[in-house]
This record gives C-alpha cells, structure tokens and sequence, in this order.
C-alpha cells in the first residue's frame, strides 16, 4: 500500500476498538482495487463523540465506520441519515458527502447476504429471531425489507421487542409477533431459519436455547463471532443443521460499507479470502 499526501482516511470510531477485524477488511479491499485510502481505529470517549464527529469533517476524513457503544448517540451529530437506518434508529457506517455526514446502517444488509450467499432465500420464509437489541432491530427491518413471511422474536423483557414489531407493522407487510417465552420443540417446527441475536456465547460456553431440542430443516445463525463456533452453531452442527456464522455478517457488512464509500463492488470470493484470513487469526 503506498501512503502519499492524497491518501484519504477512513476509520472506526468506539470504545473499544482494540480488537476490531474491521482494519483487515478495509486495508484488504482498498489495496486489491487500487483505492488510495487507509482504515484506522479511534478509539473514542463518549464525552468527545461530538468533537470526533467534528474532526472528520475539519480533517476531510472520507468517512468511518461507527461500533458500540455509539450507534444511536452518532446520529444526532449528522447531516442526513439513510432511510433504513433511520427506521433501525441506529447508524454504523457514515460517509463525508463534500463536507456532509450521512449515515447509513450495514449491519442488516450484511446478515441478509450471508443468508444469500449460503444458497438459501429470505422471502416467504419464516423467521425466530432471539433477542431484542439494535442487532435484532437492524436485521428484522432488512428480512421485512426482502420480504421474509414472518418474523417472531423472542427475548427476555418485552418492550424493546415491541417497539420492533410496531416499526415492522407499520412499513412492511411482514407478520410479526413477539414473546418472552424461550424457544421450544413446536417453535421450531414451524420455522425456517433461527437468529440469535444475543451476546450470549461470547468468549462463554452459554447457549441460548435448550440444547436438548432437535430440529430437522432449519438454517440456524448466530451473529456472535468469537468463538467461531459458538455452543448455539455447535447445537446445530451436531443435529447436521446448516449454519452461518457470525463472522460472515461482520465481513459483509464492511463490504456493504467499502461499497458506500468507493462505489466499488467486492466480489464473492472476497468474503471468502477475508473469511480465511479471519480463521488464521483466530487460530494463531
């Protein structure tokens, strides 16, 4: 990569930020297609968003990715906000348009295609989505938006999860119900693909289902990403369930972002060689 006075910056703005992939994906994609720009992290205090915000406009940085804990705090600090992320109410992806900031939401996009790209479809299908949290919000909204039959959710209180399903009722002709109740054996019979959308599983043995239920035809995902396979994909494994893993959502919504921000479309096989280089990570 050669760094010279007109290389533009982009970056990830959250706390913390030490151990993000997000570098690898953005340095990776902006070499292979000639891009002369370079991906940094920031590490950010939550009294200095504002001041950060700022800062990429004074410094003409071309835009930035935006992680926890400030994905909803970002967006009062913005020029425009892209419709779906407007409707998700959260922003992970903003882009300098000429000294404007507008702010878009990757992370749905990013789930649906792993989906996709797996070989399965989303319309007509019927989804169980565990957890109520901005990751669940973000990637109902787009399952809605290429229009999955219905969606259930389930988590443990019940008001976050309705204020998803009043957004869901209100846009998109999808069903959508929602419960605190765990998944159980009849549950799972009439659904086709399986969401968690918890943390639970990160870095922990800790599975968010009863692992003594059995399921014959479901696609079952998990968002969390360390470990690569979490107990909830070793459930499924063990039942010779098809899964995506959580990775697989991390790399494509950095391809959607590198997207909207170069125009440039990354390949299918560039998922594939920055998932490899993610599981030699994890390996060493």
């Amino acid at each position: 990569m050669n760094i010279n006075s007109n290389t533009t910056t982009i970056c990830l703005l959250g706390h913390p930020v030490k151990q993000s992939f997000s570098p690898n994906i953005q340095n990776y994609l902006f070499e292979k297609y000639n891009v002369n720009s370079i991906y940094s992290c920031f590490d950010v205090d939550k009294d200095r968003l504002e001041d950060a915000i700022k800062g990429i406009k004074s410094l003409g940085i071309g835009g930035c990715n935006i992680t926890i804990p400030y994905k909803v705090d970002v967006i009062k600090y913005l020029d425009k906000v892209d419709m779906s992320a407007g409707l998700i109410g959260a922003v992970n992806t903003l882009k300098n348009e000429g000294g404007e900031l507008k702010g878009y939401n990757t992370d749905g996009v990013g789930f649906v295609k792993s989906i996709l790209d797996k070989g399965y479809e989303v319309k007509n299908k019927r989804v169980a989505v565990l957890g109520a949290g901005g990751a669940c919000r973000s990637i109902a909204i787009e399952l809605a938006n290429n229009g999955v039959y219905s969606i259930e959710i389930r988590n443990r209180t019940i008001n976050k999860a309705i204020e998803i399903k009043d957004i869901i009722k209100k846009h998109f002709s999808t069903e959508i119900s929602c419960s605190t109740e765990p998944i159980n054996q009849e549950d799972l019979n009439n659904i086709d693909i399986l969401i968690n959308t918890t943390p639970i599983g990160m870095n922990s043995d800790e599975c968010p289902i009863d692992e003594k239920i059995k399921t014959n035809d479901t696609l079952v995902c998990d968002i969390v990403y360390k470990p690569h396979n979490t107990k909830f994909l070793n459930w499924a494994i063990k039942q010779n369930l098809d899964v995506v893993h959580g990775i697989d959502m991390l790399i494509n919504q950095g391809l959607h972002a590198f997207y909207i921000w170069t125009n440039i479309k990354p390949s299918k096989k560039d998922a594939q060689i920055l998932k490899e280089m993610y599981l030699k990570i994890v390996k060493q």
